[in-house]
C-alpha cells in the first residue's frame, strides 16, 4: 500500500464532506437546545450511542462550607464514554510506523467526521514553556509529517529556537490516538510552492494577509487588505508569499493508542534505530 502523499491527501476520503443530518436528528432538544440544526451542551448520542448522560456532569461548582456558587467551573467528573470494542495486539501492528499510521488513517478517514488529519502541534518557547495549537496534516510519507503555517508566526519561532516538537492524533470515533514525538525542518521552497498552488485562490490571499500571532485592532484591517490584494492579483495567479511554507516533522518515536474497557489500553510505542524500528508494548 503506497503511503499517502501531498497530492493524493486532497483528493483522500477525508475531504468527502459528510452529511450532518444523520447526527443532527440524534441530538436531543433539551438544555437549552431550539433546533436540531444546534447541539446543546448536554447530548445522549452525537455520533453513536456510547455517550452516557450523569446527574453531575454540568453542575456548577459550590463552596462546599456555606454552598455558595463560587468562580466560575464546571464539575465534569461523570463526562465519560464506552469503551470501544477494539483492540490492538502486538500481532496486529506493521514493522513499519508509517504503514501502520496510514491504516488508521484511513478508518479515521472513513469513520471519523471531524477532520481526521487535525492534529495538535506541540512546542516550547526559548523560555521552555509549552505551547500547543491544532493545525492540518497535509501529506506523509517515510520521511515525516508535514503542515504548513506563517514562518514569521509564534510557531515558527519556537520552532527556530527549539526544533523539537510533537504530534497528537486523536480519533474519537474509534478510540485511537497517535503521538509523534522528533525533530522538525522546513520544506524546500519547491514543495510549499507545489502546495500552495494547488490552495484555493481565497486561503492564498489569507496566507499574505494575515500577521499571524501578531496584535492586530481589529478584524476590518485584515478584510480591507484582502480586498487589496484581490485587486493587486486580479487575473493572475497569487505568489507565494516569502514568509509562508511548509515543515515536516521527522519522528523518532511513534506511539498508537487504542482505548479499551476499564481504562486498560494498548500502548504501542515505535522507537527509530538506525534504519529500524523497535516495537515495545507500554502499560496504560
Amino acid at each position: 500500500m503506497p503511503l499517502t502523499s501531498a497530492a493524493s491527501l486532497s483528493n483522500h476520503a477525508c475531504g468527502t464532506e459528510p452529511p450532518l443530518a444523520p447526527y443532527r436528528e440524534s441530538w436531543p432538544l433539551n438544555h437549552g437546545a431550539t433546533s436540531a440544526t444546534s447541539a446543546p451542551l448536554e447530548y445522549e448520542a452525537l455520533r453513536n450511542d456510547n455517550w452516557f448522560p450523569h446527574p453531575h456532569r454540568h453542575q456548577r461548582m459550590t463552596d462546599n462550607t456555606t454552598g455558595d456558587e463560587g468562580e466560575a467551573g464546571m464539575d465534569v467528573s461523570g463526562l465519560r464514554r464506552s469503551a470501544t470494542d477494539r483492540s490492538l495486539d502486538r500481532d496486529d501492528l506493521d514493522a513499519d510506523p508509517f504503514r501502520q499510521f496510514e491504516g488508521w488513517f484511513e478508518s479515521a478517514c472513513q469513520l471519523d467526521r471531524n477532520d481526521p488529519n487535525a492534529m495538535s502541534l506541540s512546542t516550547v518557547d526559548e523560555q521552555g514553556r509549552p505551547y500547543a495549537r491544532t493545525v492540518l496534516l497535509k501529506s506523509f510519507d517515510e520521511r515525516g509529517f508535514v503542515f504548513y503555517t506563517n514562518y514569521e508566526s509564534r510557531k515558527a519561532r519556537h520552532i527556530e529556537a527549539n526544533p523539537e516538537a510533537a504530534l497528537l492524533f486523536f480519533w474519537s470515533e474509534l478510540g485511537q490516538q497517535v503521538g509523534v514525538r522528533g525533530a522538525i525542518e522546513k520544506l524546500s521552497t519547491a514543495e510549499s510552492l507545489r502546495y500552495f498552488a494547488s490552495r484555493p485562490r481565497g486561503s492564498q490571499l489569507g496566507a499574505w494577509v494575515s500577521p499571524q500571532s501578531s496584535v492586530i485592532t481589529n478584524r476590518s484591517l485584515l478584510k480591507n487588505k484582502v480586498e487589496e490584494l484581490r485587486r493587486k492579483f486580479e487575473n493572475r495567479d497569487v505568489p507565494l508569499p516569502s514568509f509562508w511554507g511548509g515543515y515536516r516533522l521527522a519522528p523518532r518515536e511513534i506511539e498508537f493508542w487504542q482505548g479499551r474497557e476499564d481504562r486498560l489500553h494498548d500502548r504501542f510505542l515505535y522507537t527509530r534505530e538506525g534504519s529500524d524500528w523497535h516495537i515495545a508494548r507500554l502499560a496504560p
